[in-house]
């Protein structure tokens, strides 16, 4: 599959979404799509969401070319007397081509293909969310397969970047009483983004609990949370990713805004947490997580800076490996494992949003530097830059990304070797 070919596919899916037969005209106010009334308190809602994109990956030794398409369709009922719901959702995704490298770890598959830089998006079909949901204003109880996006996803996310989505077998609750909010969750399995073909990393079993408690203080929102990850003994014996996974993390986290005046406004986040063994894991340390960042914006542009740092102690680095961790330390995916020796980004940016331009909502652009250095032993990572472009035709968003992580020459980390990535996406959902 050529670039050529990817870019046309790209343009022609606005045009062609765009085309599909209109159905009945709808009550008044009433959009395709839109939750649908049944009567005695029930109502139906469809979900779809389609995307397309096509990712390039350049790597010294190989490269990849991926153009994937994933389905991801549902339908939610809600009976509003009883505040209950049921959801069901499937996902799919289509790949045009074989020229890349879906499981970045070794296993007897034909879509392992070792001579192409790894796409991390495997062709597959699934069950994404099972659930049923209990809620009101002040609670929500949510049991079955779901997505479970906490925070700012450093700790537990869904992973939305991949074509495949994390979902989590789990029994959630979470309740508001005043100005105080409670989040407990206690999961039982972690479904991977890798899907059916991923053998034994298809799901990870356990026992997972994530808590957390917050309170607005004026305009900070204070957050303080543990996490708490025991794997099955069968799962320790090799199928996980990171070797004596189980851990147990303490921490907490301040975000607020501020206007400084009609025209600019400050947000700044913050979070200390610290990371050790738990249950099975042999291993004695702590380290420590520290992040921080200021984000500053006026008439369209915001100026972001920030610092995280992810420990090493006695060898061990701190993990996070329930995370959307593209979100984090660049979009090259050069460090979804924490190096030994722990990693230490301090990272700024830019962006712009065009509002001015009616004719293209959501026009948007940014680029953001990062610098990695070690936590011990005064190693040199490299350097990153980050950019993107995004704009929506009618209910059609498109997204053009593109990462370069260079390593400099740095012998401190030669297990990674430089790395471009480009992304062309659409996406359509309702």
């Amino acid at each position: 599959m050529t670039v050529r070919l990817a870019v046309a596919a790209l343009v022609a899916a606005p045009i062609a979404l765009a085309s599909v037969p209109a159905c009945a005209a709808p009550p008044p106010k009433h959009q395709f799509g839109d939750p649908v009334p049944m009567g005695d308190g029930l109502t139906f809602d469809p979900m779809l969401d389609l995307r397309l994109r096509y990712e390039h990956v350049d790597q010294p030794a190989t490269d990849a070319d991926a153009v994937t398409l994933r389905l991801r369709s549902g339908f939610e009922i809600k009976h509003a007397p009883s505040h209950l719901a049921f959801l069901a959702e499937a996902e799919a995704t289509l790949a045009f081509d074989k020229h890349y490298n879906a499981f970045p770890f070794a296993i007897a598959d034909s879509q392992r293909r070792l001579a192409y830089s790894v796409v991390a998006d495997p062709q597959n079909i699934e069950l994404n969310r099972l659930q049923l949901q209990y809620k009101t204003k002040e609670a929500t109880v949510t049991v079955g397969r779901q997505r479970i996006n906490l925070d700012d996803q450093r700790w537990v996310g869904s992973v939305g970047w991949r074509q495949n989505e994390q979902t989590f077998d789990a029994v959630r609750g979470e309740a508001k009483f005043g100005p105080v909010s409670v989040d407990a969750t206690y999961s039982i399995a972690q479904r991977t983004i890798f899907g059916h073909d991923a053998g034994p990393r298809r799901s990870y079993q356990g026992d997972f609990v994530f808590l957390g408690a917050g309170a607005q203080v004026g305009p900070i929102q204070l957050k303080g949370f543990a996490y708490l990850l025991g794997y099955d003994a069968k799962e320790q014996a090799g199928a996980l990713a990171i070797v004596n996974a189980d851990t147990q993390t303490y921490g907490g986290r301040a975000t607020g805004q501020f206007a400084l005046s009609k025209q600019v406004k400050l947000a700044v986040a913050a979070s200390y947490a610290r990371q050790s063994g738990y249950r099975n894991n042999p291993l004695s340390y702590g380290a420590n997580y520290v992040a921080g960042e200021a984000g500053l914006s006026y008439a369209g542009f915001t100026v972001t800076g920030g610092y995280e740092l992810l420990g090493s102690n006695k060898g061990r680095a701190l993990q996070t490996q329930l995370a959307t961790l593209h979100k984090f330390n660049g979009w090259a995916d050069v460090f979804l494992t924490t190096p030994a020796a722990g990693l230490q980004d301090l990272y700024g940016g830019v962006s712009y949003k065009f509002a001015k331009i009616k004719a293209l909502p959501g026009l948007n652009a940014g680029v953001t530097y990062h610098r990695f250095d070690s936590d011990v032993g005064h190693l040199r990572y490299g350097d990153e830059w980050d950019a993107s472009f995004g704009l929506k035709v009618s209910k059609v968003t498109l997204l053009a990304k593109y990462a370069r992580y260079n390593q400099m020459g740095a012998k401190d980390f030669a297990t990674d070797t430089d790395t471009k990535k480009f992304w062309l996406q659409a996406e359509y959902s309702f």
